[in-house]
């Protein structure tokens, strides 16, 4: 297996984040603007007061599941063939810069969306997501090329770090225009919302650049396809990847436990604002209280890099586990802002760790040289996750009349995805 890295010298403990290593960490600062003012903030609270109109709190609910699950299931489909095609033109930057066309464009599109018109918002948003995610793909394969293994922990967990402060620092700004809107000239909250749409794609794309421009890859063996040819290659690489993962039995059930609690961590990331809007708590304390999940994820995902480096990222993910099942059971019974807030700094406490260490964990396991094919089936199956979840809370939501029973669906996902990585750390013990 390929563990060679890009770089003349690799990275030590006392050197880690080099300037390869940070700008490939400051894209999660640059996308991480979407995760936070947009899909977590803005677009769930505007969706519901602004653009869904007169719809009912479970309806919009309903719709903002299915926009979620939408864009999490073309994704899906799309992103093993992608990472086949970007390994075979050893280019993933340029997949990565597609993607993140799409992505700010589309985000900044929402600006044009009018009262009412929350099938044009809803387009907008699933192309705007499938950009975001997409582009993750090909960030995330450049992982196992920046740094050798000893250090994937701890840069993964500081490029999490990075994007919790990145995303905060916006989100607050946006978040003071829309209480402040005639300080910063603007003549309404609506306004303020949708000049954020703006701010966050041009964000987006300015903290890009250093990736494009300080990340290298290996072009020596770029071969010269045609368009016809490249796409059956593709098809042809894809069936091999997909034999050899299908052989790894510890790697896929490491996939199918990643599969099951990572839909209960997209869950809550997509749907917590909108849960608190259906038990009736105030858009500003929402927003409160997911600002502190930002800052409060900004040391935390460093923890959590450093504790994968010691104790092994398995252990570090079964304690995120741990965590969100009291999470969860949590946010079923409380009747408080206060509350909520509690729940804010405990989700800040653990979302950025869990997922810094899946993805070092996963790079750690796959060949250097096929790592777009394989982080492919890993946002595959990431966005698979995000496909039940949010659709089961805004079924229970609408069939129930109670967006509280909704809240235990996902419960149910820590405790399978906890039982089989059980499963996984057994095996890859045993092999």
């Amino acid at each position: 297996m390929n563990t060679s890295y890009n770089g003349k010298a690799g990275p030590t403990p006392s050197n880690r984040i080099n300037k390869v290593t940070l700008s490939w960490s400051l894209y999660d600062w640059a996308n991480s603007a979407f995760a936070t003012t947009v899909m977590a903030g803005f677009f769930p609270l505007f969706f519901k007061q602004y653009w869904s109109g007169e719809q009912s709190l479970t309806e919009s609910t309903y719709f903002l599941g299915i926009a979620n699950s939408v864009a999490s299931f073309f994704l899906a489909l799309m992103a093993p063939y992608l990472g086949a095609l970007a390994d075979l033109t050893h280019n993933k930057k340029k997949y990565l810069s597609f993607f993140l066309f799409i992505g700010v464009v589309c985000t900044s599109g929402l600006y044009l969306v009018n009262y009412g018109d929350w099938k044009g918002a809803v387009i907008l948003y699933v192309f705007a997501t499938l950009g975001f995610f997409g582009s993750n793909i090909f960030y995330d394969s450049l992982l196992p090329l920046i740094a050798p293994k000893k250090n994937l922990d701890f840069i993964s967990g500081f490029g999490f770090s990075l994007g919790y402060l990145g995303g905060g620092i916006l989100f607050a700004l946006n978040v003071v225009m829309t209480l402040k809107p005639d300080f910063f000239g603007l003549t309404s909250t609506s306004e303020a919302v949708k000049i954020s749409f703006v701010m966050v794609a041009i964000w987006w794309l300015v903290f890009s650049f250093p990736l494009f421009i300080n990340v290298k890859e290996d072009h020596a063996v770029q071969q010269s396809i045609n368009s016809s040819s490249l796409v059956i290659a593709g098809f042809v690489k894809l069936w091999q990847t997909f034999k050899e993962l299908f052989k790894n039995k510890p790697l896929l059930i490491y996939l199918c436990a990643y599969l099951f609690y990572f839909d209960g961590v997209n869950t809550i990331i997509k749907m917590a604002v909108d849960y608190g809007l259906a038990l009736g708590f105030d858009a500003n304390n929402l927003i409160t209280a997911l600002l502190i999940t930002q800052f409060v994820g900004f040391p935390a995902a460093i923890v959590f890099g450093f504790l994968g480096e010691k104790k092994g990222p398995i252990k570090g993910i079964f304690l995120a586990l741990i965590c969100y099942a009291g999470i969860t059971i949590w946010g079923y019974q409380m009747d408080s802002v206060k509350e909520f807030y509690i729940l804010a700094i405990a989700i800040g406490l653990v979302q950025g760790g869990i997922q810094a260490l899946s993805r070092s964990y996963f790079a750690k396991h796959i060949p250097v040289e096929k790592s777009a094919e394989y982080f492919g089936f890993f946002n595959m199956v990431g966005k698979s996750s995000a496909i039940l979840g949010p659709l089961l809370v805004g079924y229970v939501s609408v069939s129930t009349g109670n967006p509280r029973l909704s809240i235990l669906v996902i419960l149910t996902f820590f405790i399978i995805g906890g039982i089989l990585l059980m499963i996984h750390s057994r095996l890859a013990k045993a092999t």
